[in-house]
């Protein structure tokens, strides 16, 4: 029987380059799901486009129930915060989890390949409850650079050891969101000088 994937409407993936490891004797792992002020890799756009989780996002995020998966694979949980398992804490550098391995698959097959130095990346799934952009631009005015602020977390899902990085499901989920902004932080056009007449007819049509 195959198993079929839950989709959760507007969950967002991201990987991180950052410090995990497990104990001496092997069974707690610690490590940075979310890296504060750090810009992402290039997200894959017509032109560069760069993220950065900011200080204070996770200050009023849901973290009632979050899971530790491993490669974000539900069928493979390491530890739940409802259960006292998975521990999460916020400090300046940014959000950091630690559970002890279980004695199940998972979890030894993630000790191995900790201790073999194979893993070495954290991510973590969430949705976005604001957000805000910029660009940079050149000296023709050219939009060289996009950078995405995740101000506020609405919910945190998971946090994941994960083999390779693991960005949005879809590219054109962003650029409708950037484009949205763009249109509603657009300079209004000069409204041309036209008589008082024209105007009030205008308005009545």
């Amino acid at each position: 029987m195959e198993r079929k994937k839950t989709t959760i409407p507007n969950k967002e993936t991201r990987t991180y380059r950052a410090d995990m490891r497990a104990s001496e004797e092997g069974n707690t792992v610690t490590g940075y799901a979310a890296v504060f002020n750090s810009e992402s890799e290039d997200m894959g756009w017509f032109t560069e486009m760069r993220e950065i989780i900011m200080p204070g996002a996770f200050d009023e995020a849901d973290m009632t129930d979050v899971r530790a998966l491993l490669n974000h694979d539900p069928n493979m949980l390491l530890a739940r915060t409802s259960s006292g398992t998975l521990e999460l804490s916020v400090d300046k550098t940014g959000l950091r989890y630690s559970f002890e391995l279980p004695d199940t698959t998972a979890g030894r097959d993630l000790r191995e390949m900790l201790r073999r130095g194979d893993l070495s990346q954290s991510s973590f799934g969430f949705t976005v409850a604001k957000q805000s952009w910029e660009e940079e631009k050149d000296e023709r005015g050219e939009t060289t650079k996009i950078i995405r602020k995740i101000d506020k977390i609405g919910r945190l899902f998971d946090v994941s050891p994960v083999t390779y990085p693991a960005y949005p499901s879809s590219v054109s989920e962003l650029r409708s969101s950037f484009e949205a902004w763009k249109e509603k932080n657009k300079e209004p056009k000069e409204q041309k000088d036209t008589p008082l007449r024209d105007r009030a007819e205008a308005l009545l049509i």
